[in-house]
Formats: structure tokens, sequence, C-alpha cells
């Protein structure tokens, strides 16, 4: 019994001076004890990158990763938590991926017709078929419906196309909004309060009628939240039916004097002081560029007007 307790205690003073190796909080271990995709001390976070570089929205990168889409020097990466740089080489469905360019950003008129998507399930052509083949790879933010038009932003960066798109935001989306019938002011006053439907609450709406023409009125509606297709149910609910549906602005920015298919880069120094950028930011060569389609349903060549 003596030897025993002899044998334990030397067991014990020889583990006792093993020196504890700290482990890096960062790291994660897979099987066999081999890290995998430990996040380095600098840098940004993968879909960051990605985001600003005009790959994808954040959540779509972590999609994209989860599907084993993304390679990080050479190696497919199985998890967005990794920090990379410019050095680093990544690819996307196994083309290259360039460092993030310049924050950028142009007021595009949507024309009726078209999808806000990159593709279609349905075989339906999308804003991206139309676009100038002289833009860089662009995102929307926001959506208009296949039957809506007007004023939609692109940017080449998504995390401010996050950042717009949420409703903290508080910016007005306006619209004008062409009715069937004869309605009153007091028709509207369920949406001015904020109106429920099909289970999805509204938030209060600002509605003006603006004139009578015919059997149509068209009316100024402005909204802060853009849920899928709100307006058009918000007016079904009090039984108005939309025939035509114009953003006119998101925000500051306005559609001012563009046509279908028009799309118009918003100077630097307007994006500085509407959103607030970091004044080191350089300032887009060609600052104010106006690209105009000489026909919404061709690819001909477009000019440009500085």
């Amino acid at each position: 019994m003596q030897a025993c307790c002899r044998i334990i205690a030397l067991f014990s003073l020889h583990f006792s001076q093993i020196p504890k190796i700290p482990l890096d909080k960062t790291q994660s271990f897979g099987v066999l004890g081999t890290m995998s995709n430990s996040l380095p001390s600098s840098g940004d976070r993968i879909a960051k990158f990605l985001a600003r570089a005009g790959v994808a929205s954040r959540r779509e990168v972590e999609r994209m990763i989860a599907a084993g889409r993304i390679t990080l020097n050479g190696q497919i990466l199985d998890t967005p938590a990794v920090k990379v740089s410019e050095a680093d080489r990544i690819t996307v469905d196994g083309n290259p991926v360039g460092a993030p360019e310049k924050l950028r950003v142009w007021r595009y008129y949507k024309p009726n017709g078209l999808v806000t998507s990159d593709r279609d399930e349905k075989g339906r052509r999308t804003i991206f078929d139309e676009l100038p083949d002289t833009l860089p790879r662009v995102m929307t933010v926001g959506r208009l419906d296949l039957n809506s038009e007007g004023l939609l932003l692109l940017t080449n960066d998504g995390a401010l196309k996050r950042k717009l798109e949420l409703p903290a935001t508080g910016w007005v989306r306006k619209y004008r909004v062409r009715v069937n019938g004869y309605p009153s002011e007091q028709l509207f006053e369920p949406l001015r309060k904020g109106i429920t439907v099909d289970g999805e609450n509204f938030r209060p709406m600002a509605v003006t009628i603006d004139r009578q023409q015919g059997a149509n009125a068209w009316l100024t509606v402005g909204i802060t939240e853009g849920k899928n297709r709100e307006i058009r149910r918000a007016m079904n609910a009090i039984g108005l039916s939309v025939s035509r549906l114009i953003r006119t602005s998101y925000g500051p920015f306005q559609l001012l004097t563009l046509e279908p298919g028009d799309v118009e880069e918003i100077r630097m120094k307007v994006l500085r002081d509407q959103l607030g950028l970091d004044n080191q930011v350089e300032q887009v060569q060609g600052q104010k560029s106006r690209i105009t389609q000489t026909s919404a349903k061709s690819k001909r060549p477009v000019k440009r007007r500085n």
C-alpha cells in the first residue's frame, strides 16, 4: 500500500512540473488537433472583405463559404471566422478576387418590367441584363418589384448596401402612386396610423392626394421600412388597386430628371455629406458621370457626359 502511494506521489510531481501552454482563444482545432482557419491579429473578416470588394453581402458570403465556393490561399474555406488582407489569394467559384475598390454609389432609374435580381428562376430579364457594360460589379440597395419603377441605388460596397437598407437609418422612401378610383383623405387614415395586412404590421405611412385624373388618383406615399410589396398590399387592404408605382427618392437621394434606364454616379462629396463618410476617402476620378442608354431593350454602346 505504501509502495502504491509513493508511485502516485512521483507521478503527481512529474506532471506538475510540465509547463502549461497557453491556448490562443482565436484558434479552433479540428480532427487530430490540426488548426483550421485561425484568426490573424490584423485584417478584416473575409465576409466584410468580400462585401467591400463588391462580391456579395456579408450574409451571402457566409452562405457561399458554407457551399465551398470560396478558397483562401489555395484551400477551400470552411468557416467565415477568418481574417484576410490584400496579400491573401482569394477566389470565388474559381475566379480571383482583387482588392476592394473605392466606395461608389449610383442612381439608377429602374424601368418597369425588370426583376431586381442578378438571376431569375423564371427566366425573366433582370436589371443586370440592361445595365451598361461599363459599370463594375454592383449590388442594389433594396429592391423594386417587377411592376414598379423609379429610383434604385447601386453600390460596389456590400457593407454600405446593408447599412442603407436598415430601417434604423430612418430614411424615408417616397413614391408617386396611381390608384384606380376616387379616394378621400379619410380613406387613408388606417395607413397613416399603421395597418396590419395578413398578420404583418406596417409602420405608419405619409399619404397625400396630389390630384384626381379621370378615374385615377395620383398620390405621394412615404414609407420608412419597405417590406415586400408594402404599398400595393396596404392600398389593397383599403380597397384601392395600384396601377403605377414610381419611387422618387430614397433618403436624401432623388430620381430628379433621370429617364428609364439612366444611370448616374453620385459625387464623392455628396456621399461624404449625406452618409457621413470619412474625409480621408479619396475622391473617385470623374466624380460625376452620366451614362445614358439609347435603348432599354438593347445593349448598344453608351455615352458619357461629364
